[in-house]
């Protein structure tokens, strides 16, 4: 079972985002990254099929800057095989379709079963690279997947994925991409041995020109959006205790608080 896990690496969940003094962008520096957390759904699905099925390759593909070697690295020592790192300053600026395209035009020259991606990142929340993908390669896709059940044949994939107040089960030929909605599995700790292993593990470099894809699809040329301004959100007022010796007290004071101070009323 061949699978090609699709990974971002975005800042920890617990970083301090900073917006630049011209709210143009956010400040990056000294910010810890991880993961994407739905995207290691996707590395621990991938490494339990092939498990199951006990042969076939898991690889990596990320585009991002150097730094997203740590993160692939660390997927590695999860028990990737192999990765295919998208580096190259013309992709820089783009948006999610622009991604997507590359992704594509990387994956169609590889052999795969099946693509798994995270629901979404964490530091844009767009949504779109997966579904995106899977119109660019041509092949169907399934959302906010929380259980994987491939065919013994290989040939197809049951998914149940979260709907509105339930589940929806769907049947999908192969290949197919899914994104992984949290409660799909637990991903697994990196282990001592396979954070040595992993360093000498095959991360493949990619250039905009090895694609063979115009410049005005690539990077800010071929973005379709466009972030116009960042900013933080404004500090809301701390809150107002309202005290009094009986709830009716209480009650007739929040009255008064809503007509005269709030003009909520």
């Amino acid at each position: 079972m061949n699978s090609i896990v699709c990974l971002k690496q975005v800042p920890d969940t617990e970083a301090q985002i900073r917006v630049k003094p011209d709210g143009s962008d956010v400040l990056l520096q000294d910010v810890k990254f991880i993961i994407n957390p739905y995207d290691e759904y996707g590395v621990e699905e991938a490494l339990k099929l092939k498990e199951k099925f006990g042969q076939g390759t898991v690889t990596i593909a990320c585009l991002g800057p150097d730094r997203g070697v740590e993160s692939i690295r660390t997927a590695l020592a999860m028990g990737a095989d192999k990765a295919v790192h998208l580096n190259d300053p013309a992709m820089d600026g783009g948006d999610a379709f622009t991604t997507a395209r590359a992704l594509a035009e990387q994956i169609k020259g590889m052999e795969y079963d099946i693509i798994f991606c995270g629901k979404q990142a964490i530091d844009d929340d767009a949504a779109q690279v997966a579904v995106a993908l899977a119109e660019y390669l041509n092949i169907p896709h399934a959302n906010l997947v929380v259980k994987v059940e491939v065919a013994p044949d290989k040939k197809k994939v049951k998914v149940n994925r979260q709907i509105v107040g339930g589940e929806e089960v769907l049947e999908l030929p192969l290949p197919a991409v899914i994104t992984c909605q949290k409660g799909l599995n637990e991903p697994r700790y990196a282990s001592l041995p396979g954070i040595m292993k992993a360093k000498k593990k095959e991360i493949k470099a990619v250039k905009a020109a090895d694609l063979k894809l115009d410049a005005a699809q690539i990077g800010v040329a071929g973005a379709k959006s466009k972030v116009l301004k960042c900013y933080a959100p404004q500090q809301r007022k701390a809150a107002q205790i309202i005290d009094g010796e009986t709830p009716e007290a209480k009650a007739a004071k929040l009255v008064k608080l809503l007509r005269e101070e709030a003009k909520a009323i």
